[in-house]
């Protein structure tokens, strides 16, 4: 008797523990649901029924789906997309310096500026 209630006791505790770590969402992805969250809340204030929409599927996904991986691999495709928006925000500036239009050159000063600010937010890490 006292086996087999140790088994089910044993049985109980390894079918019930992937739920609990399942219902402790990692802080990257609380933080990730936060941001959804909030730009919600915004689009629904704006009156944004499609991007309520695809927000609220946003969500849902997060919710079922959300792990630390997939969340890392988001933000590695977002700094090589933001590398590749400097690099050839670089090459535009020098473009520019080299046909010597001052007016060009602060405007694509500015925007190489702008992707190194979305780069720099990119390579943030995640919360842990």
């Amino acid at each position: 008797m006292k086996t087999s209630t140790l088994l089910c006791v044993s049985a109980w505790l390894a079918l019930s523990a992937p739920a609990a770590f399942a219902a402790t969402p990692s802080p990257a992805c609380e933080a990730k649901r936060a941001q959804i969250q909030a730009q919600l809340a915004a689009a629904t204030e704006r009156g944004r029924r499609q991007e309520v929409a695809g927000l609220k599927k946003a969500l849902r996904a997060n919710q079922a789906n959300c792990s630390d991986a997939a969340l890392e691999k988001e933000r590695e495709g977002k700094i090589r997309q933001a590398q590749k928006k400097v690099n050839e925000r670089e090459a535009s500036l020098r473009e520019a310096e080299q046909k010597g239009d001052a007016k060009k050159q602060a405007s694509r000063q500015a925007k190489l500026d702008e992707a190194r600010r979305e780069l720099a937010d990119a390579e943030q890490p995640l919360p842990r």
